[in-house]
């Protein structure tokens, strides 16, 4: 039976991943509050490994903390109730407000799910308590009809909470029609009776071209279209969750910079908005190396980004041969970094005996820093502040991980946090360095110092102000082309 609710709520569904959802709900976000009206994002269950650590120390999703950031509003472990972080090809850890519960098998967790429906309403009533509307994301598709029994990302949510629907469709990917129409298809009564309309995204080219499309899936579907979207190529400068949008960069669509950042593309790469920062700076050329690729020899600096399964990319490391690039890269005198999994990786040994992250056991490391880690315990999940050490420019981050990393190494650490602690490890050369903090980079002090280190330039930009701009121009962006007083009179 649907929940009462005394906030206004909106659902944005999607037919399919990454037709961008999570971008046109951070668009919502600020376009509303421009209208004078108190905002937050949910999304009931995502999955990602790209998450963000809340000030109660907990964990959501990074498109909800970007949502959040879009809205003006703190983030809450009640804006993305159950967290899914892939571990393997069928299993992830589950984190539910915030919290890690354990780990699942895919067939397990559609077991688990109804046990999860009265804690995701709970928080959505949460959510909406100081808001005057929630502008809700959902995940994947609501025709994904093998996966209707226990939904709670889609319109299982939705009927529980009674929360009318608007669909998206990307046309950039081709078939919208047909992707609208059969969504609604395969919608039951009640699921069809909630969506009240739809959205065409990322059209490139004369909007009026498509007037005939809309006609056509507005007589079919008997639903208003609220707005066909123009492609927003500034989207990419924002951070992103869905590893997908990794893709650009490892085609080699990055800026022709003199300083080349490479980066190997973990099988669980996590975090990996550490690299936004950095891709933001006209002086780097930042590419992602794809599995079957060599790391550049000519790369100035190779980033080893955050992992979800530590061990297991290790292996990947070693199956690509991307171990023999790293180091092969060091003895020309190219810098290495290491962040969190990174971090652990360039030591001596990883060891995971309880089993933590996969299957128990043990692994030599790249061995470039005198330090060894030991996986388990409980995760680390706070927000930091400190100093570089080698040029005392101040830096921002947080911790999200598990496991200690000790050795003779971290007695020359990278960092100093404002508590006097030293985090990390610097190598005597200084040209190894690595730590447990993710988000360094956003610093632009700290980031103008290590790009000049390199031999660059920064151009100046201040990261941060740059996402607000960016955020701003996405909210008159949809203001321009959606419906936005129709698409509120639906959340009414």
């Amino acid at each position: 039976m649907a929940t009462e609710r005394t906030f206004r709520a909106l659902m944005v569904q999607g037919t399919g991943s990454d037709v961008g959802k999570s971008m046109l709900v951070a668009g919502l976000c600020r376009a509303y509050i421009k209208r004078g009206l108190k905002v937050a994002p949910f999304k009931p269950q995502n999955m990602s490994n790209n998450a963000a650590v809340t000030p109660d120390g907990g964990e959501i999703g990074r498109a909800q903390a970007l949502q959040a950031r879009a809205a003006g509003v703190p983030l809450s472990v009640h804006m993305n109730p159950v967290l899914l972080k892939p571990q393997s090809e069928i299993g992830a850890q589950v984190v539910v407000q915030g919290r890690v519960e354990g780990n699942a098998l895919a067939r397990d967790y559609h077991e688990l799910k109804p046990k999860l429906l009265p804690r995701v309403l709970e928080s959505f009533a949460i959510t909406g308590a100081d808001a005057d509307l929630v502008i809700v994301e959902g995940a994947g598709s609501p025709a994904e009809v093998n996966l209707r029994e226990g939904d709670i990302a889609n319109m299982g949510f939705a009927e529980a909470a009674n929360v009318p629907v608007v669909l998206v469709g990307d046309i950039d990917r081709g078939g919208v029609i047909a992707s609208i129409l059969g969504t609604f298809e395969l919608l039951t009564d009640n699921e069809a009776a909630l969506t009240k309309g739809f959205v065409i995204n990322k059209f490139r080219g004369d909007v009026s071209l498509f007037d005939e499309g809309v006609t056509i899936l507005e007589d079919r579907t008997a639903r208003s279209c609220f707005g066909v979207v123009p492609y927003f190529t500034e989207a990419r400068k924002l951070p992103q969750e869905d590893a997908m949008a990794l893709d650009y960069r490892a085609r080699g669509e990055a800026n022709a910079g003199r300083i080349k950042i490479a980066v190997p593309r973990l099988a669980r790469i996590a975090n990996f908005d550490d690299l936004d920062p950095l891709a933001a700076e006209p002086d780097v050329a930042l590419e992602i190396i794809d599995p079957g690729a060599p790391l550049p020899l000519d790369a100035d600096m190779v980033l080893i980004p955050g992992s979800k399964a530590t061990l297991a990319d290790l292996g990947q490391i070693r199956d690509e041969g991307w171990d023999i690039d790293i180091l092969a890269l060091h003895r020309r005198g190219a810098t290495i970094v290491g962040l969190c999994a990174g971090y652990q990786i360039l030591g001596h040994t990883v060891a995971d005996p309880d089993g933590t992250e996969g299957p128990p056991g043990e692994a030599p490391g790249l061995g470039l820093l005198d330090i060894t880690t030991v996986l388990g315990g409980d995760k680390a999940l706070v927000e930091r502040a400190g100093r570089e050490l080698a040029s005392g420019e101040a830096i921002t981050g947080y911790e999200m991980h598990i496991g200690e990393t000790t050795g003779a190494g971290t007695a020359n650490p990278w960092l100093e946090l404002d508590d006097g602690r030293p985090e990390g490890a610097r190598s005597a050369d200084g040209r190894v360095m690595a730590c447990y903090l993710h988000g360094l980079f956003a610093a632009d002090g700290f980031r103008r110092a290590f790009l000049s280190n390199l031999g660059g330039e920064s151009s100046g930009v201040a990261y941060e102000a740059e996402v607000d701009r960016v955020l701003d121009e996405l909210a008159d962006h949809l203001s321009a082309h959606l419906d936005l007083d129709g698409i509120l009179a639906v959340a009414e």
